[in-house]
Order: structure tokens, then C-alpha cells, then sequence
């Protein structure tokens, strides 16, 4: 897949004798890459040293032929491109792995001997018929993935391709040491095992006692989900808590740099007496729906749809339901709760406090601030991004700004996040309001939390104590322990967990605004 879309397939044999490894393979790339692959054979000495390879195909109409046979530490190369012919002899060092450019069942081989190398191994890589390179292991992650037939655990390789500039990418493994995928994200290129392509696949990034999978009946499609069961809460009826993820990519999670945010809390909020639900956003993971006309309004009519699922499930208390929303899912989580009156509780976690206009806005002037360029340089991206904002909301404006960039902004959902300002909706608010921000959040700073708190207190009908707002000190927007809680920190934080002060001050709340019944 180029970009998120499919362009093409690549079938691979890997045959094992008594004289070593034979990697073959066939298939087919669309445009750009536009090549027929009728033959890719790789033979290795069971040493891995590569004896030889062929290549048959058809490169943009063109006939390519390749050949290649290899002594310990040379390699004599006959090609063949678009009617003209050429060869070479050229160094390479022993045991070099092979891997032609485009043809991805070399990175079969390659596979195989990251089974065994930890971190800081270098592999010499021979990018035929070009020249031979370096490849060094930066880091290893075991992966789980929850597939249709079961779990399958997998290994992330992640390395550092001397290209001649660095180039990152990822190389998953199984634990029979075959190609699982390979990613390079700078190219938009990811080439993934049939078997683990299925919309049905996600990534387990973390198991707690009580998780269980479900899928919640939508208006014409599913939202895939994960439910925990309350510690302790067989024969008895809990309250429940419903996690309402952030715009993106991530999936019910919330995993973000590694970090799975909602896996964490949902197991911590079990162990403290809640049934807890986390779900895939419509159009994210296992969830279906269309996502062209997306807006905020349709994230929160899925919200409504889990509430009203969990009512009906004997083990949860239907008069104790709350809704925690994080980020700018804090939106979706206040018009939900403005529209279901079964939602008796609303906690907003690092979430906004004013229009997405101001907040889109402020969030790029404090990147740009921390950039290394000129101040005539920063102004020009405020003000083209002040362009995009405005051409977004009217609809005219867009002369002059790059289609790529139109293609990304001009979305109903980017529109409706623009448009959203919370003091429309919690002035309608009937439940109590938690306001939970971490002291060091540099994407939704405090004055987010002070903007939420005075709209809360505003509510005429409600008494002070409907509205409870938390500063955690030295907790960044991730909700981890931080030092300054700036983006570039995120990956480095040797804490990944959530801070414990964080959701103890989520549960203490919980627990008085939906108190048990007596």
C-alpha cells in the first residue's frame, strides 16, 4: 500500500534444502511503481551467503531482466532495462543480505536473520545492481495483533537503512521468523501479509483480566470494541464508564508513542468497580461507517448508541453511566451528553476549552515558536494557516494554497472541530463536569481548563459542587510524568504508564458524582 491505498501484491515461496534457502516470488505494482514481477529468485548457503539472483519482469512497459552470482565478497551483475544491457562487478561483503529495490521478498531473508540480532546489529544490504549499504537494529517491540483466527505475537525490528541518507523502517516478524510487514514511513509505503490485512486486524497493545471484544450495533454498521468487567463485579450491577478517544488514526487504545492511554485506564477504572468500554472511532479499526461527511456531531451520536448498549447489559447500573472524553473527543463527549440524558456524568481530560479555530491556531504558533527559523518565516505559516482555517469555515479563499494541502483540510470534520465552541453546549449541560488537565499539557494548555471552568460555573440551575476542575502537576498531555511536556519529549519519557494522579483524581470523582444507591 502506497499512502493508504493498494497498488499491488507479491506472492513468496520460501523453500528450504539441504544446500541453504531458495526465496522466489511473482506479482504485480500499479502506478507509480508500474512493474510486473514474473520471476524473483534468491538462492542462500544455509551461512546466508547469497549465491544468487534473478529477476524477469516488466518495468513501465519496458522488459527488465537481472542476474546476478555471487563469490564471497564480489558480485558480477548482468541487466537488462528497457533494451539496453549492462554489466558489472562490484565489492560486497560476506553474508551481504540482498534486497533489489521494489521487489519485497528479499525482505524475507532479512527477516529470518533479525530473529536472532539485537539491537545495534549491522547488516550489509547489496541494493542490486546499485551498490551495498548498511542496515543497523535501533530497536525491537513485541507486537500482538488480534486477527479472525486468534492472536498472532510479532516482533517490530526497527532499523536504520544508510540509503545514502538515513532512511527508518520497520521489519515485523512472527515467531516462525517470517515477513509479517514492512513499513517505511517517510515513503507513505507499507507492504503487509494477506492474512493480517483484514479491516478485522488491530493491534492488541495491551490485555487487562476483564477485556472482551464486542461489537455495538450502529445506525447500519458496527463499532468494534473492548468492554472490562468491574473487578469484583459478578451478581452486582456497576457503574459504567464509556472512553471517548481523540480525532485520528489511533484506535480504541488511544495509543499513542507507544503509549496506550485508554487500554491503561480502562484496566485501573475496572480494578476500582467500573465496567469500562473503549471503541474504535467510526471509520478507525473494526469500526465501519462512511467517513467523507464526518462531523463531530456523528462522533457523538455514536457515543449515544455505546451508552444505550451498555443500559441494557445486566451488569451495569443504567443510572450510573459517565462519559470521559480526552483531547478534542472532549467535544464529541459534550454533545453527546447535551442530547443523552443517560449520561449522568461528564469528565474532560485534556480536552478544549475554547473554539477549534483559536485552538488550531495557538497550538501551530507554539510548534512554530520552538523552530529554529526567522520570525518573518513563522509569520508566513501563521498567516497561510490562518488562510486554510478561514477557507475552511466560508468555503472561498482557497487561490494559492497547494491542493495536497486543501485535499488534507477541507473535510467536514476539520470544519465542524473549527466551528465547535464548548460554551454552546455546556451552558445545556444538567451533570457534573470534571475539568482534568495535566499541569505541563503544551497541546491543550491550562487556560483550556480555566475557559471549561468558568463556562461550568455559569450554569445557574447546578450548585458549585457540579463543577470540580484539576490541575495534575508535572503530567503532560499524554498524561504521563513529564519534564517540560513538549511534543519532541514524548517518545524519550522513560515513564509510559498514566500518571496515578491522574486517575485516582478520574476515580475520587466518579465515585462521588454517580454514587451508589442506598
Amino acid at each position: 500500500m502506497l499512502r493508504g491505498v493498494r497498488v499491488g501484491f507479491e506472492a513468496i515461496t520460501v523453500t528450504e534444502s539441504a544446500a541453504g534457502w531458495e526465496i522466489s516470488s511473482s506479482g504485480r505494482q500499479l502506478a507509480p511503481i508500474d512493474l510486473v514481477t514474473t520471476k524473483f529468485d534468491v538462492v542462500y548457503g544455509h551461512d546466508w551467503q547469497p549465491e544468487r539472483l534473478t529477476i524477469e519482469g516488466v518495468l513501465s512497459g519496458q522488459l527488465l531482466t537481472l542476474s546476478a552470482n555471487f563469490n564471497l565478497t564480489t558480485v558480477s551483475v548482468d541487466v537488462m532495462q528497457a533494451g539496453q544491457k549492462g554489466s558489472a562487478l562490484q565489492q560486497v561483503s560476506p553474508r551481504t543480505v540482498v534486497l533489489p529495490n521494489n521487489f519485497y521478498a528479499g525482505y524475507q531473508a532479512l527477516a529470518m536473520r533479525l530473529e536472532t540480532a539485537p539491537v545495534g546489529t549491522r547488516f550489509p544490504v547489496y541494493v542490486a545492481p546499485q551498490a551495498e549499504i548498511n542496515a543497523t537494529v535501533d530497536r525491537i517491540t513485541d507486537r500482538r495483533l488480534t486477527t479472525p483466527l486468534g492472536p498472532i505475537d510479532l516482533k517490530q525490528v526497527d532499523m536504520t537503512f544508510s540509503n545514502p541518507s538515513p532512511l527508518a523502517v520497520e521489519v515485523w516478524i512472527d515467531t516462525h521468523s517470517r515477513l509479517a510487514r514492512l513499513a517505511v514511513p517517510s515513503q507513505g509505503l507499507v507492504v503487509v501479509r494477506d492474512d493480517l490485512s483484514s479491516v478485522m486486524t488491530r493491534e492488541e497493545h495491551i490485555r487487562n483480566s476483564g477485556d472482551t471484544s464486542e461489537f455495538i450495533p450502529a445506525n447500519g454498521f458496527n463499532l468494534g470494541a473492548t468492554l472490562t468487567t468491574a473487578t469484583g463485579g459478578a451478581n452486582r450491577k456497576s457503574p459504567a464508564v464509556v472512553l471517548v478517544g481523540a480525532s485520528g488514526p489511533q484506535d480504541r487504545d488511544e495509543a499513542v508513542s507507544g503509549v496506550p492511554i485508554f487500554g491503561q485506564m480502562a484496566g485501573m477504572l475496572a480494578d476500582a468497580g467500573f465496567v469500562v468500554v473503549r471503541y474504535d472511532k467510526r471509520g478507525t479499526g473494526q469500526s465501519g461507517g462512511r467517513t467523507e461527511n464526518l462531523t463531530i456531531s456523528d462522533y457523538a451520536d455514536d457515543i449515544s448508541v455505546v451508552v444505550q448498549w451498555l443500559t441494557k447489559r445486566n451488569d451495569v447500573d443504567s443510572d450510573r453511566i459517565a462519559i470521559v472524553g480526552y483531547g478534542d473527543g472532549g467535544a464529541a463527549a459534550l454533545l453527546a451528553a447535551d442530547r443523552q440524558k443517560r449520561i449522568k456524568a461528564v469528565a474532560l481530560v485534556a480536552s478544549g476549552g475554547f473554539t477549534g479555530r483559536e485552538i488550531t491556531l495557538e497550538q501551530q504558533r507554539h510548534v512554530l515558536s520552538h523552530l529554529n527559523t526567522s520570525e518573518a518565516d513563522r509569520q508566513a505559516k501563521i498567516d497561510l494557516q490562518a488562510r486554510i482555517v478561514n477557507a475552511v469555515i466560508t468555503g472561498v479563499g482557497w487561490e494559492g494554497i497547494p491542493q495536497d494541502i486543501r485535499r488534507q483540510a477541507d473535510t467536514p470534520l476539520f470544519k465542524s472541530w473549527l466551528l465547535f465552541d464548548p460554551a454552546s453546549t455546556v451552558k445545556n449541560l444538567n451533570q457534573p463536569l470534571l475539568i482534568l488537565q495535566g499541569a505541563l499539557d503544551t497541546e491543550f494548555p491550562a487556560a483550556n481548563a480555566d475557559r471549561l471552568e468558568t463556562l461550568s460555573r455559569a450554569r445557574s440551575k447546578l450548585p458549585a459542587s457540579a463543577t470540580l476542575k484539576v490541575i495534575v502537576p508535572g503530567v503532560n498531555h499524554r498524561l504521563l510524568t513529564a519534564t517540560t511536556g513538549e511534543i519532541d519529549e514524548y517518545d524519550t519519557l522513560q515513564d509510559r504508564s498514566v500518571a496515578p494522579s491522574v486517575t485516582d483524581a478520574l476515580i475520587n470523582w466518579l465515585r462521588g458524582a454517580m454514587p451508589a444507591k442506598k
